[in-house]
């Protein structure tokens, strides 16, 4: 099962990794948990009630990333600004529904980076640098989750856009400071379809 995750019976998938692809996740799943921010702060109401109708951000982010993350729901991020009425009201919609859901969203992205932080923690070792990492059906969702925003922010870096861009990626010269970048990406891509392969019926 090198380099790809594969089923396990009764459910969940297994996939080898080695010392170095253990780190580069890891690595990456703490880089995103520090890009989403921090969870909601000390002195948040401890009332559950309040919590869930706690309002979040009514306008996109600035950072690229971020905006890729967390998209406006009703308008295109690509669109120029347009002064119809049209686009007002969508601006308008975009806006409210971000205020009541960007929190839980940025919750549940926390979740998915930390569950996968804490799987790798968790691995023995299974002799020469590397390990074998199980998952239950669970578990596996998480993970495709952190993979899926994982690529998502690497793919928002790259600037990648459309399937024109993939392909211009595939020819970057070696010395290309971008190489070990797309290689992630790319890696993670064939990580994350063949974790969704093992949740298929």
């Amino acid at each position: 099962m090198p380099g790809h995750f594969e089923p396990l019976p009764g459910g969940g998938a297994a996939v080898a990794l080695d010392d170095i692809e253990i780190s580069i996740i890891r690595s990456l799943a703490t880089q995103l948990l520090e890009l989403i921010g921090p969870g909601p702060a000390e002195d948040a109401p401890d009332d559950p009630l309040a919590a869930l109708f706690a309002e979040g951000p009514s306008e996109p982010p600035a950072d690229p990333v971020l905006k890729r993350l967390f998209p406006d729901a009703y308008c295109d991020p690509e669109e120029t600004p347009a002064l119809s009425q049209e686009a007002e009201e969508r601006r308008a919609y975009s806006a409210e529904f971000r205020r009541y859901t960007e929190n839980d969203l940025r919750a549940a992205k926390r979740e998915n980076a930390l569950a996968v932080i804490h799987s790798l923690n968790q691995l023995a070792p299974a002799g020469e640098g590397g390990a074998v990492l199980e998952l239950s059906v669970e578990e596996s969702k998480r993970w495709l989750g952190a993979l899926n925003d994982l690529r998502l922010a690497i793919g928002s870096r790259l600037e990648i856009t459309d399937e024109d861009d993939t392909d211009s990626i595939y020819r970057l010269p070696d010395e290309d400071p971008r190489k070990p970048m797309v290689m992630a990406y790319l890696w993670l891509g064939g990580l994350q379809e063949t974790l969704v392969s093992t949740l298929m019926p």
